[in-house]
């Protein structure tokens, strides 16, 4: 191995541990992707989440100076082959390796920018547009990697991996609430006033969500079997923290995350090693 392999070894190491630290529970539904995709998920992974970092953590430093450099930081990446940031060095090999699309990971960055300024009453055309850049564009360069350059294939599985990507993201909204809303004055849901959350207000969201779910859930029975465990791990992950919240009050989210516990973790993830072993998916 010779220096240059040794620098893109250290690469993706850190980004492997960037999603270790920061998502156990997606960290452990990635070992069951196939040892030639898994790198490149952490990769995607710790590109997604230092960006997502600077806007929804560092409140005590200019987020839109950290932005801006961070994005500054990627274009010379990705312009000269080499970063010395090995999350963003990391995601650029990815990036070229699986020939993700410039406009995916633009996208991606207008949404996070967006985050920098203020996120309340947005009109149906603005809360489509950031739900696609800060989640589906996210499933898509994933999707790159699942299908390895099979062009015919990406076109087919495109509409369920977004479909995928929103219903992550606005489960995610509806869990963070009170940080989202009470701690950081964001209202993502077009229509919502959370002073006055009302019970037809949350079942509305729901229903879109389900329809998402139902949607996404026929592509990821049509993925490869070298993604598709993994893939279906994140799904029932998150559709269980959907039953949760679907069972709680309105104003209970207000005041508190819900969580998927660590026990019914470990039992979808050993159902998942189940279903693996008889070929059931």
């Amino acid at each position: 191995m010779n220096n240059l392999e040794i620098f893109n070894s250290f690469c993706g190491d850190s980004s492997k541990m960037v999603t270790e630290k920061y998502s156990t529970s997606f960290y452990k539904a990635s070992s069951l992707f196939k040892p030639e995709i898994r790198q490149h998920i952490y990769n995607i992974y710790g590109f997604v989440r230092l960006a997502d970092e600077i806007v929804d953590t560092f409140h005590d430093y200019d987020k839109v100076r950290l932005m801006a450099d961070f994005e500054n930081n990627y274009k010379s990446a990705q312009e000269h082959g080499i970063s010395l940031n090995p999350i963003l060095h990391s995601f650029c090999l990815t990036q070229r390796e699986k020939k993700i699309p410039q406009d995916l990971v633009d996208a991606f960055l207008t949404s996070m920018k967006m985050d920098l300024g203020e996120i309340k009453d947005l009109n149906d055309e603005k809360y489509n547009e950031y739900i696609y850049g800060s989640a589906e564009v996210v499933g898509l360069m994933c999707l790159k990697v699942f299908v390895d350059g099979n062009v015919e294939e990406y076109q087919i599985l495109k509409p369920y991996a977004q479909s995928l990507g929103a219903a992550f993201q606005k489960i995610n909204f509806l869990r963070d609430i009170s940080a989202d809303f009470i701690d950081l004055d964001r209202t993502y849901f077009p229509g919502v006033d959370f002073k006055n959350f009302s019970a037809q207000d949350k079942i509305e969201i729901e229903n879109d969500i389900a329809k998402d779910f139902a949607h996404a859930k026929t592509g990821i029975k049509m993925l490869p079997m070298s993604s598709r465990l993994a893939v279906f791990m994140a799904y029932k992950y998150y559709f269980n923290l959907f039953k949760k919240i679907r069972k709680t009050k309105p104003e209970l989210l207000l005041t508190k995350r819900i969580r998927v516990s660590n026990a019914r973790k470990m039992y979808l993830f050993g159902e998942m090693i189940l279903n693996k072993n008889l070929n059931l998916l």
